[in-house]
């Protein structure tokens, strides 16, 4: 099979469908190839907030100009997100989170973001009563929110579909194809696809296909299990996450709870990734019940519906790589988004269309280079939180 298409986008979650979008609307021929299912990985997987806060201070400008785009992003795909605005708390839990958050803060507000610290038990039961009377304090973030993941990507797919993209599913992309130095598309178990641009966004799996061509993209990965209970009454209308990162909530529109637990290093290969191999074990999933109900204490009698694990992508430096690659003409990049890529999902589509298409971005890409010299110390902990 041979077949042709001016921009072929790996990877069918969040990134790839919002580029999609914005390249298909700019008047681009566009395919998505997906391995799994829309949504099937990272994105799916993810708790779904829509943060500013606990932002890598390079991330912020992208992270504030997304919020911007969430708040009208039902309108522009003409779909329900299940977007709520409700704000973001990150809990103090001992004195040295309070230093911490209350340091954290104050960084960010001068950065332009709304942000502002809760002192004490009673400002931050007076915000979300649900919380146990041992958080100290927090961090609270007005403008944060969160959405439904699967019907983001959807609707992004959906609305890239309008505008003439196309979209195949559980087909495994094999190689890039190559005339020397330029990318002319990929090669896949169902044959050989041209174009004239390629986006790899394919999450874990990125640094796979790269290697085709002797690239190396150097990221680690993390497993972070999440728990979904069942329809609850309300309890908490805020994202939830704690100083050190080992916690994060949000109750879902229709009452259900997710939470997660920190992510833990794994090495696991993606060829043949199936669910089970991404579920979490019973040592891992106890921790996360016990922290959950010892930060939530009404948590302890809801009961769960589903369990499961998410892979993060970490990058050194604990922020995405949205660059062209410079070995190879016609490739761009967009992954390593660790863990916090949703919320970006806006902003990254805007950003691989200006890349395609040749267009000067409004935002500083520097620190997202392909090529960059990364840092181990701003890492960010992986979280799922978006």
């Amino acid at each position: 099979m041979m077949d042709s298409s001016s921009v072929l986008i790996v990877g069918g979650g969040i990134t790839g469908c919002a580029a999609a979008w914005e390249l298909a609307r700019s008047g681009a021929t566009v395919r998505v190839l997906e391995k799994r299912d829309l949504a099937s990985m990272g994105s799916g997987r993810t708790l779904a907030g829509v943060r500013q806060s606990g932002r890598h201070p390079a991330e912020m400008p992208l992270a504030m100009a997304a919020v911007r785009r969430w708040e009208t992003l039902h309108d522009e795909l003409d779909a329900d997100l299940e977007y709520r605005q409700d704000g973001n708390l990150r809990l103090a839990e001992d004195a040295a989170d309070a230093a911490f958050i209350q340091k954290m803060a104050e960084t960010q507000r001068s950065l332009g973001l709304d942000i502002r610290y809760l002192d004490g038990n009673d400002e931050v039961r007076g915000v979300a009563p649900a919380l146990s009377e041992t958080i100290s304090g927090a961090a609270f973030t007005p403008s944060d929110g969160h959405a439904n993941p699967i019907a983001t990507v959807r609707a992004y797919a959906t609305a890239a579909e309008r505008a003439g993209a196309r979209f195949e599913s559980g087909l495994t992309v094999t190689a890039l194809a190559r005339d020397g130095d330029c990318v002319t598309g990929v090669e896949t178990d169902r044959g050989t696809y041209q174009a004239e641009q390629v986006v790899v966004a394919a999450g874990v799996e990125t640094p796979n296909i790269l290697k085709s061509a002797g690239l190396e993209f150097a990221i680690s990965l993390a497993m972070v299990p999440v728990v979904q209970t069942v329809p609850i009454n309300p309890l908490f209308k805020q994202v939830l996450g704690t100083a050190k990162a080992h916690f994060a909530a949000r109750q879902e529109v229709d009452g259900r709870v997710r939470f997660s637990s920190g992510g833990h290093p794994i090495v696991v290969s993606t060829e043949g990734l199936t669910r089970d191999d991404m579920q979490p074990g019973c040592g891992r999933t106890a921790e996360t019940l016990a922290r959950a109900v010892s930060i939530i204490p009404a948590l302890a009698e809801a009961p769960i519906s589903q369990i499961w694990g998410g892979l993060v992508d970490l990058t050194p430096d604990g922020i995405p790589v949205i660059d062209r690659v410079t070995e190879l003409e016609g490739l761009t990049v967009a992954a390593g988004f660790c863990g916090h890529g949703f919320c970006l999902g806006p902003v990254s589509g805007e950003i691989i269309r200006d890349l395609v298409l040749g267009r000067t971005s409004r935002f500083d890409l520097e620190p997202f280079r392909w090529n960059r010299s990364v840092a181990h110390e701003n890492a960010d902990s992986p979280e799922l939180l978006g």
